[in-house]
């Protein structure tokens, strides 16, 4: 078939580079417009723009849809389907009714659950410990289409929403590339959703990514894996912000086996532990401010923390964020 692919951030190149090694023909790829990038804001364009233009394919970057003119030219390139992956723009439903078998999505939750712009981040949150990848016909309303194919996966112990996301993105391009051979060959099926069973994936705000020491445990650990990379889990010392970005297996106890207050820190030889409103967990990764990620124990080890220091989520004794 002759396909136009939809897409832009990185979760989208596993798709691209399956369908151009296929027997099918990509005929034209639509991104998001170059966008301000790095500390110089210089115009950068997606990761699906620069592999496409390596691979001598067309590229379209309209800010919308909803011209004419690109609606023409999206007709000139008479895609028999359009495979989306993480596209980030409105398909009005004239562009949806150019290609014969539709525009295609492959979505990182398995549908009803989580329709929106962060499922597999919102999947990590709620605790939920399976998710999968949907394949469904775009139409009009927000991930509501008819399915065609799904394929669940475990969410592990300790993986965070973008290991996560770069796991399925991967395992979800032969899942899309099998959905659009079905449709080829006049075996694919579609499958309503139970709309009554759907929930939502909303974009995640940094508001949102404070983190509550005094919650229990698994609750914290969610929270902080859901919420990495992007936009990091964050927490106060000292009034000034640290992001807390993975969380690992607890390997030791803290000194004397004290127990840890919510948001105490206790540096172990090989481990930063943390209290919350339950038991100890174990930090594995945080980016204090204004630097880099770095192994947490290492961080804990040269910051000269004091012994009752502590993680909150206000600032204390008059300190300000």
């Amino acid at each position: 078939m002759r396909l136009l692919f939809a897409g832009t951030p990185e979760a989208a190149l596993p798709s691209l580079r399956t369908l151009l090694d296929s027997h099918h023909e990509v005929v034209g790829v639509l991104t998001r417009p170059d966008a301000p990038s790095g500390r110089g804001r210089r115009l950068t364009p997606s990761p699906v723009k620069t592999l496409a233009l390596e691979a001598g394919i067309p590229v379209l970057t309209p800010a919308t849809l909803r011209d004419e003119t690109v609606q023409q030219h999206l007709r000139e390139l008479a895609p028999d389907a359009a495979p989306v992956v993480a596209y980030g723009n409105l398909v009005p439903q004239a562009a949806l009714d150019i290609p014969r078998h539709g525009w295609v999505n492959l979505h990182f939750s398995l549908l009803p659950a989580w329709r929106g712009a962060a499922p597999a981040q919102r999947a990590v949150l709620s605790g939920r410990r399976e998710t999968g990848m949907s394949v469904f016909r775009l139409e009009k309303g927000l991930d509501t289409g008819d399915l065609i194919a799904t394929a669940p996966t475990l969410i592990g112990e300790f993986e965070t929403s973008g290991e996560l996301l770069e796991r399925m993105a991967s395992d979800g391009a032969p899942v899309l590339l099998s959905a659009l051979d079905a449709l080829e060959n006049g075996t694919a099926g579609l499958t309503p959703q139970d709309h009554a069973q759907a929930t939502h994936a909303a974009k995640l705000t940094t508001a949102e990514a404070m983190t509550d020491w005094t919650l229990p445990a698994e609750q914290v650990q969610a929270h902080i894996r859901g919420m990495s990379p992007h936009p990091g889990a964050w927490t106060l010392l000292d009034g000034t912000r640290t992001k807390i970005l993975g969380v690992e297996q607890v390997q030791e106890p803290g000194p004397d086996h004290a127990p840890l207050a919510p948001g105490q820190i206790a540096a172990t030889r090989r481990q930063m532990l943390v209290g919350t409103g339950t038991e100890v967990i174990a930090v594995a990764t945080l980016a204090p401010a204004g630097k880099r990620p770095m192994r947490a124990a290492d961080w804990a080890r040269g910051a000269g923390l004091a012994p009752d220091a502590r993680f909150t989520s206000t600032p204390q004794d008059g300190a300000s964020a």
